[in-house]
């Protein structure tokens, strides 16, 4: 089955399935990178001088595998729910989208580059990925009630 011949919800279901598993990899395979550069004890993750870089990267794996399982529950949300609901699709799918990227994305590049104890400069992106994650969670609270009512 071509995806011109799904309807708009299938197609956003599909969407936020695809890109779900997809991140859920890409974060489970940082994680595995993570464990390897502490399992055979490199100095640039484990010195103590680099304890903001390790802390930053531990926390771009934690949010980017939080963020790939809202995907899945988001597409799970949208097959579930018995009409389209546009907030959601219009809105909150693109913002959990960009959530995937700035997040974790902030977390990661203020590891790459430190200064001193503080993160490189990639950390400005974190609250921009948070406030298109609450958001994003705002309008699926909103548009689960909206569904609530009208069924």
């Amino acid at each position: 089955m071509s995806t011109e011949n799904l309807d708009r919800n299938t197609k956003f279901i599909v969407r936020h399935l695809k890109f779900g598993w997809w991140s859920l990899l890409v974060f489970l395979v940082l994680g595995i990178v993570l464990e390897g550069l502490h399992a055979f004890k490199v100095g640039a993750y484990l010195n103590s001088d680099v304890e903001t870089r390790r802390l930053m990267w531990r926390l771009a794996h934690a949010h980017g595998t939080l963020v790939a399982l809202v995907h899945l529950g988001f597409a799970a949300t949208l097959k579930l729910l018995p009409t389209e609901l546009p907030s959601m699709q219009k809105f909150a799918s693109p913002l959990l989208m960009a959530t995937t990227i700035l997040l974790p994305g902030g977390f990661f590049l203020g590891g790459c580059w430190i200064y001193g104890g503080d993160p490189g400069h990639g950390i400005f992106l974190v609250p921009f990925g948070a406030g298109c994650f609450l958001i994003a969670v705002l309008l699926c609270g909103l548009g689960a009630l909206k569904a609530g009512k009208s069924s």
